[in-house]
């Protein structure tokens, strides 16, 4: 989660939402990413988009079995399902996103038993993840 966070320190560096994710399969890092939606002007820029994009291409193919993403903020709709759709394995978050949130706060798609892949997922609070958050957004309230 720590090097999620320094992802999400990056975002907060180029005024994006401080999001940051890490993809790992075992002990090796696959990718690594942070929100960029507002630098490359794409709505889809969130980290675990760009995350699964790298990790993707960098085994050469779509499905990522066997991986975990560790995210600092819980994914988004949009997020979740794409963590569905590339089978990763299990998702680690460190805040809740209560307005958004994909996999617990608004909507259960990693648990939906009508999808054909399921998420394991993992919410551990951590304060660091939360505290990048608040600034972020206390600063521009």
């Amino acid at each position: 989660m720590e090097e999620a966070i320094e992802e999400a320190r990056k975002a907060a560096e180029l005024s994006e939402v401080p999001v940051g994710c890490v993809l790992v399969k075992g002990s090796e890092i696959l990718s690594k990413a942070h929100n960029m939606v507002e630098t490359l002007q794409d709505p889809t820029a969130h980290a675990e988009i760009l995350a699964i994009r790298k990790a993707s291409e960098k085994l050469g193919r779509k499905w990522l079995e066997g991986c975990t993403l560790y995210v600092t903020l819980e994914p988004c709709i949009m997020c979740s399902y794409a963590l569905v759709l590339a089978r990763v394995d299990e998702v680690v978050f460190g805040a809740l996103d209560e307005k958004h949130g994909g996999v617990m706060s608004l909507y259960s798609i990693m648990d939906d038993p009508r999808l054909n892949h399921r998420v394991r997922w993992v919410y551990l609070p951590n304060e660091e993840c939360a505290k990048l958050l608040r600034d972020f957004f206390r600063e521009r309230r």
